[in-house]
């Protein structure tokens, strides 16, 4: 992998350099009867652990899912009487996010089949301080390169927009001449946090949309939802793709006119995403009314969530409830597929990297039954990433039928004509500064940024509705004859697959933003 991590020697984020985690979910038969008026985000359980419960394994977290029937009263008291405190209660989905150090807590509450579909843990390591790690460093765009691309500047573009190829791959800078969008619209980002002090993401910048959903529940004071000191760039800079302003300052994003706000799920130092903050972020999402959330992660610690596995099928159920409320609730989610340069749509796949929290263990998955969270979950738009020759990135994974859309992720081989000649994402950092990165995660916020001009030229259109859109307005792309690897060299592009208009790299094709204004 390159400076930009994900799913190279590491894999965690979609970016290619920054550790993040995790993602997916089926398809849900029924959500739970509501039994009373909706908790709070964030409400929390009065009641100790039960006396005698076994305390004598490790701390963990674990989700809940209540069946149609059970109440969220009923459930609070068997977590309780199982050696479990309850975190945080959804009750508008029947989920339940809680701790325990009861070896056997998730059996025994699997055991009670009139009050739970399932029960799983969301992490194999002990709830621990995390440990700093790097993974990658972000290449920050240097003095020299801010001063070539100034230079170069049209009338009515930013400074550093002449080395924005991305832009104008999809006619963003096109459409930022008809409608930049409304402030009516809102994209959270669900990340490792967003620094809004940026000079070029204050503007758009929602704080009363904001907040840090770590642990499961929802924190609002002032900066929560910024990046950790010792933390990942990589919320600043999908923030950035998606909504710098058009200031005279840096760069542009593909909606530079749209709200941002930031929710932040990784955890300190590991940046490792986990079911409950997840959960959390979604449902945030969905009551502060966003319209459109990006997902440029998948949800650790597994890459592929197996629904014959009880823990694993837990988590997918979790996240998969909380992604259709939002989605009842008007929010559109966009999701990275990965940086694995994996088919998600093969008969099996090889799965070594998985749990990222512990030891892994190589497995083979049937991608089909095991889900890479959020992207395979339904409602969610998949996207692959494209270098600026329009090739499919080397890292990206693709699949047929998985994959909806494609957008500019950066590769490192696909050499621009621009003044740094970077074939990778420029976008926001912290702390005022500049920097490229490639991956599937800068590939989904060109996506979001679309979605929300569409948004913006039609007020009242569903999630359901923008993702047609989306796929109907996007350029066709037909399979090539060659595509690059991971060392550079030109290889035959065997491994794409065509049927009925798509193709496993580019799905529908690649997104427009003009065709989104006009």
């Amino acid at each position: 992998m390159d400076q930009l991590g994900s799913r190279a020697p590491k894999k965690r984020s979609r970016a290619l350099a920054v550790p993040v985690g995790l993602a997916l979910t089926a398809s849900l038969a029924f959500l739970p009867v509501v039994s009373a008026s909706a908790a709070p985000l964030g409400t929390t359980a009065d009641a100790a652990p039960a006396s005698k419960a076994d305390t004598s394994g490790p701390k963990l977290s674990y989700v809940a899912n209540l069946n149609a029937y059970a109440t969220m009263k009923a459930a609070k008291k068997a977590v309780e009487r199982a050696g479990g405190t309850v975190v945080t209660a959804y009750e508008q989905i029947g989920v339940v996010v809680a701790h325990s150090q009861n070896p056997d807590f998730a059996g025994q509450l699997r055991a009670q089949r009139g009050l739970f579909v399932s029960v799983g843990a969301t992490r194999t390591a002990p709830m621990t301080a995390a440990r700093t790690t790097e993974e990658g460093a972000t290449q920050q765009l240097s003095a020299a390169d801010a001063a070539k691309a100034a230079a170069v500047a049209q009338e009515g573009q930013e400074p550093l927009e002449p080395n924005q190829w991305d832009l104008r791959t999809i006619k963003a800078d096109k459409a930022h001449k008809i409608n930049d969008g409304s402030r009516n619209v809102t994209v959270g980002i669900i990340d490792t946090g967003v620094d809004d002090t940026h000079p070029d993401l204050a503007p758009n910048f929602s704080k009363s949309q904001s907040a840090n959903c770590v642990g499961g529940v929802a924190d609002t004071t002032e900066g929560a939802w910024r990046p950790y000191a010792d933390g990942s760039d990589h919320g600043t800079h999908v923030a950035g793709t998606i909504g710098a302003a058009r200031n005279g300052i840096g760069v542009s994003g593909v909606a530079p006119g749209v709200k941002i706000a930031a929710i932040k799920v990784s955890e300190p130092g590991t940046s490792l995403f986990y079911t409950e903050s997840v959960v959390c972020g979604f449902m945030f999402a969905a009551e502060k009314g966003i319209e459109v959330t990006n997902n440029s992660y998948y949800v650790d610690p597994w890459l592929f969530n197996c629904k014959t596995d009880d823990d694993q099928k837990a988590l997918v159920e979790a996240i998969g409830r909380a992604t259709k409320y939002a989605e009842r609730k008007g929010t559109l989610h966009i999701a990275s597929a990965g940086n694995s340069d994996q088919d998600l749509a093969a008969d099996s796949l090889v799965d070594d990297t998985s749990p990222d929290d512990a030891t892994p263990v190589p497995r083979t998955i049937d991608p089909k039954v095991c889900l890479d969270l959020p992207t395979q979950l339904p409602g969610v738009v998949t996207v692959s990433a494209t270098g600026d020759k329009g090739l499919r990135s080397y890292y990206s994974s693709y699949g047929l039928g998985v994959v909806d859309v494609a957008a500019p992720g950066g590769d490192k081989w696909q050499v621009p004509d621009t003044p740094d000649a970077n074939g990778r994402v420029l976008s926001t950092v912290p702390g005022g500064g500049y920097g490229y990165k490639q991956g599937t995660s800068m590939a989904a916020p060109h996506v979001a940024g679309v979605a929300a001009l569409l948004k913006s030229a039609h007020p009242s259109a569903t999630p359901s509705q923008l993702q047609a859109m989306l796929k109907a307005q996007s350029t066709k792309a037909t399979c090539p004859t060659r595509i690059y690897d991971a060392a550079g060299t030109l290889i035959d592009a065997t491994t794409c697959a065509s049927k009925w208009g798509q193709t496993g790299y580019y799905g529908y094709g690649v997104i427009d933003a003009l065709k989104a204004v006009k």
